[in-house]
């Protein structure tokens, strides 16, 4: 049997220490998971239960540790803005799972921007249509390679910080996180049926904000690595 045109290719990230790469299979994103983003977005940051989002795999821009990345400004917004946040890898999946399945299920850890069209996304919520305009487009989810998890022990804390031209604007910790790692797992599997390949983002600290073409941005998180990226 064959195609009626080529398939797209498939969507990749690298693994540190390894010649083997990460494919790609989905991209969630977790919605206000640090209280005081929230609260500057207008919400009451709650235990009650946490919303997700998708991002289409075709999203990935893939970042090196080593050198900086261009980010295109894309069409059909005038507000650009970033969000840094913890991205989590798995390796394996499953339906409602449990905390001890959900901490198996984690492969590994990387640096992730949710870059957004913030008025796009504005707009659809004004009247309760869906995000994806605002959130799910090319390149809008740059990542670093994956580096693998070395102990038992998921990540529970560490700085996590971004600066626009050498301004420092989000620095937070993933200890401010209102949802831990095997929280989110537990909380997607009872919606979704996970996977290995499926990538989490687990949402950004307070004090996001917009860029233009020609700003620089680095993002670092504690035990991960950092990344640069520059808007063109």
């Amino acid at each position: 049997m064959s195609f009626c045109f080529p398939p797209a290719d498939e969507v990749s990230l690298p693994v540190v220490g390894s010649d083997k790469l990460f494919p790609v299979r989905r991209v969630y994103c977790v919605g206000r998971n640090y209280a005081a983003h929230a609260r500057e977005m207008g919400d009451d940051p709650t235990r009650d239960q946490p919303f997700f989002f998708c991002k289409d795999r075709t999203c990935v821009l893939p970042v090196s540790f080593e050198s900086s990345a261009a980010l295109n400004y894309p069409s059909a917004t005038e507000q650009f803005e970033y969000e840094a946040e913890l991205v989590v890898a798995l390796q394996h999946g499953g339906y409602q799972l449990s905390q001890a399945e959900a901490v198996e299920c984690v492969f590994g850890y990387a640096v992730g921007l949710d870059m957004t069209r913030r008025d796009l996304q504005a707009a659809a919520k004004a009247k309760g249509r869906p995000w994806e305009s605002g959130k799910s487009f090319a390149n809008s989810a740059p990542i670093s390679p994956v580096v693998p998890r070395v102990e038992a022990a998921l990540l529970e804390e560490g700085e996590i910080k971004l600066s626009v031209n050498g301004v420092i604007k989000q620095q937070s910790n993933l200890t401010h996180m209102i949802w831990s790692i095997a929280e989110i797992v537990v909380e997607l599997s009872k919606q979704f049926e996970l996977s290995a390949g499926d990538l989490i983002m687990t949402g950004t600290p307070e004090h996001v904000g917009a860029v233009k073409v020609g700003d620089a941005l680095h993002v670092s998180i504690a035990e991960v690595g950092c990344i640069s990226l520059h808007v063109t």
